[in-house]
């Protein structure tokens, strides 16, 4: 009930449309109850007194009855359309807007592809059940009423013997209302499919690469079959309930037709009384059924309602709209105070760090992997809230400013740089919506990126593909770079920028981030000497604390870890001196 009622909020964004629907709806169900009464005026006046003209007269209004509710049913469909999209629009674009503002934490738990199918699939289904169950139940419910009203007044002994099945067909509806467990394992085992399916359609080369098809193919159908179980109990619980309450509402109809034939040899009615009472009971016992059918639908749309609705109630990220501004111009100093951290792990990620950067240095992270380094930056921009301990940017701790405030003063470039599917230029516009194709092109050459892009066939509106496909690894990470620079950060985080490539692309990319890092405060997560060596400050990191820091010469002075990986790891890279 707490789900249908929320779907309320948004239904009453639109009080016109619902009018104009329920005004349809109750005129339509008036005209659907003339029908019978003209048949009982035939059979009862105009062929007793051999009246062609009232014959002619009943036949002509119940044509235009039938012709004024089948209208009226088309417009209120027209309605009940747009009404349904609109709705569907509001709950998306809430959901969407509320998946923007959720901590990292909440993407770390959960697969791609369950999330999709709560925009895309839960969306539709709690919505139109639910909006198609208030209007047609609406519907089906002034029906019965209307219905009843005029079945007592033909006859009330006879409109009792109608309702004894009633009971039943609501206790049986009430019994049914328990299977929405089921249909919660239906949302639930869809959503593991799409996940899996989202994950395989992503890995596709390395499925290909690793002659694993076969073995995904039976990961997808053990996951499809689950899809296939969960559906089916739904839908044996419906062969066994709708057959049932149609039997029951048939018992209905065996009564009146008993009872009804007795009064009629009694001449207690009129044929014409009998044939009106049995058509009314029909439009009567219709919708009954209909609410069967609805609330099967209303089940599956209470089970894809709390999916839906559970992202809606996800605790936000803090910080999006509180807090004070980043002083401006930011000069890019950035101190940690005794930062600890931790993902949840019995063993914390982050541990008492200390840490200054002054502005303009560049400052080097190193460390065995998991040490904790790509977390460190990520606190910074506040990707994840510390625990203990503070991070102050320019004197001011980061958890007092506005998240839009502190990430504009902060350009980011990972090892796997992501681009969207969309143009060269579309992804460059992330950094600066207001940047010209002068500037652009400025940017992409100081990111030794313009050559490659001049080439392309359309060049800034070449289309780069899904996460950038259609670019090598070093053309996307230098498109990366240069939208660094269209945003002309004050501070830049390096996340191993020039793994993953050749020993030339790599150049290409080193001299593009060491244009990049002028005059700015950079943090560099680094696997190459050279660009370690340059550092004004090292820190060394091992289970997410700072065992050592200083400068290269520094550091090999103490002959520590630092210099265990300048003779393995970076070494490993083609640096031969030290």
């Amino acid at each position: 009930m707490k789900t249908i009622l929320r779907v309320f909020s948004y239904l009453k964004r639109y009080p016109k449309l619902g009018s104009l629907q329920l005004l349809c709806a109750i005129v339509g169900t008036l005209l659907a109850i003339v029908f019978p009464n003209v048949a009982r005026l035939i059979l009862d006046v105009a062929v007793p007194e051999q009246r062609a003209d009232l014959l002619v007269k009943y036949t002509v209004l119940a044509g235009v009855a039938y012709f004024g509710r089948d209208l009226l049913n088309s417009l209120r469909i027209m309605l009940n359309n747009t009404f349904e999209q609109k709705v569907i629009f509001d709950i998306r674009s809430d959901l969407y807007h509320k998946l923007q503002r959720l901590p990292l934490r909440w993407f770390d738990n959960r697969p791609t592809g369950d999330i999709m199918t709560r925009v895309a699939e839960d969306v539709t289904a709690m919505e139109r059940v639910l909006i198609d169950g208030i209007e047609q139940g609406g519907v089906a419910v002034l029906q019965i009423i209307a219905v009843g009203f005029v079945m007592f007044w033909i006859n009330p002994t006879l409109a009792w013997w109608a309702l004894v099945p009633v009971p039943l067909l609501f206790i049986g509806a009430l019994i049914y209302t328990r299977t929405r467990d089921r249909y919660r394992t239906v949302r639930k085992a869809t959503s593991e499919m799409n996940a899996l399916l989202h994950d395989n359609i992503s890995g596709i080369r390395q499925i290909k690469a690793y002659t694993m098809e076969k073995k995904e193919h039976q990961r997808f159908n053990v996951a499809s079959d689950k899809v296939r179980k969960a559906t089916l109990r739904t839908m044996f619980a419906w062969a066994i309930y709708n057959p049932t309450m149609s039997f029951v509402g048939g018992i209905g109809f065996i009564l009146v037709m008993g009872f009804g034939g007795k009064l009629a040899l009694d001449g207690d009615m009129t044929p014409g009384e009998i044939t009106a009472f049995l058509l009314y009971l029909t439009l009567f016992y219709e919708p009954v059924s209909r609410l069967h059918q609805l609330n099967q639908m209303l089940q599956s749309g209470r089970a894809a309602g709390e999916r839906v609705f559970e992202i809606l109630d996800s605790e936000e990220e803090p910080g999006l709209e509180l807090g004070q501004e980043l002083p401006d111009p930011v000069k890019g100093h950035v101190e940690y105070r005794g930062v600890s951290f931790s993902y949840g792990e019995d063993l914390s990620t982050i541990n008492k760090v200390n840490l200054i950067a002054e502005p303009g240095q560049t400052i080097a992270l190193v460390g065995p992997t998991g040490a904790g380094k790509t977390t460190l930056i990520n606190l910074l921009t506040r990707f994840y809230e510390y625990d203990e301990g503070q991070i102050l940017v320019d004197g001011v701790e980061v958890n007092s400013i506005k998240k839009r405030s502190l990430r504009k003063a902060i350009g980011y470039v990972t090892q796997e740089s992501f681009l969207f599917n969309g143009t060269v230029r579309e992804n460059l516009l992330i950094a600066n919506r207001e940047a010209t194709d002068e500037q652009m092109w400025k940017s992409l050459r100081v990111a030794n990126a313009f050559d490659f892009v001049k080439q392309l066939s359309q060049g800034l509106d070449t289309q780069v593909g899904e996460r950038g496909v259609k670019l090598s690894v070093g053309e996307k990470q230098r498109v990366s770079v240069a939208r660094s620079l269209l945003r002309n950060p004050p501070i830049l985080l390096l996340d191993e920028a020039t793994a993953s490539v050749d020993t030339e692309t790599e150049r290409l990319i080193q001299e593009a981030l060491e244009r990049l890092m002028q005059n700015r405060t950079s943090f560099v997560i680094a696997h190459r000497l050279s660009t370690v060596r340059g550092a004004d400050r090292i820190y060394v990191l091992k289970d997410g604390a700072v065992i050592e820091s200083g400068n290269h010469q520094e550091l090999l002075s103490q002959s520590g870890l630092y210099t265990d990986l300048c003779r393995t790891s970076f070494l490993d890279e083609g640096d031969e001196s030290l």
